[in-house]
C-alpha cells in the first residue's frame, strides 16, 4: 500500500541515480504534487524531460535521468516555516551554502527556497535535493 507518493518518487530517483544503470525511470501512480517537484527538478536542470503516460488507471510519469541528483528526500513530517526560519532549515537539510534546494510548498505553489525568499513568504517543506 503506497502511503506517500513524493517519498516513493524520489526514492525510486535516488535509488536510479545511485546505480547509474538506467537512463529512464517510471513513476507511478501519478499525482499532482509529484508532477510539480518533478517540473521544478526539470527546470533546475537535475533531471530530463518529463512525460506522463497514460496506463489507463492513474497514469505513469516517464522520467529521463542525467546523473546531476546526489540525494533526494522528502522531509516528514512536513514542517510549516515562516520567510525567516527558511535558512536554518536549509543549514539542516543541505550540505553547504549554495548547493541543493529546499522543495516548499506555498500559497503561490511549488517552489525552490531561494524563490522563496526572494518572494518573501514561507511555506511547508515537500523535500531536499542535493
Amino acid at each position: 500500500m503506497l502511503l506517500d507518493p513524493l517519498s516513493n518518487a524520489l526514492s525510486i530517483i535516488n535509488n536510479a541515480e545511485k546505480a547509474r544503470s538506467k537512463s529512464y525511470v517510471y513513476l507511478h501512480p501519478a499525482s499532482k504534487l509529484v508532477g510539480k517537484v518533478l517540473n521544478v527538478l526539470m527546470q533546475r536542470g537535475y533531471i530530463g524531460i518529463v512525460e506522463l503516460v497514460d496506463d489507463g488507471a492513474s497514469g505513469v510519469f516517464k522520467v529521463e535521468l542525467l546523473g546531476h541528483i546526489n540525494k533526494a528526500q522528502s522531509i516528514k513530517p512536513r514542517y510549516a516555516v515562516r520567510k525567516t526560519e527558511i535558512e536554518q532549515w536549509e543549514t539542516k537539510y543541505l550540505p553547504s551554502k549554495g548547493f541543493g534546494f529546499l522543495i516548499m510548498s506555498t500559497n503561490l505553489g511549488i517552489m525552490t527556497n531561494d524563490d522563496a525568499k526572494t518572494k518573501g513568504i514561507g511555506g511547508r517543506l515537500l523535500a531536499y535535493v542535493y
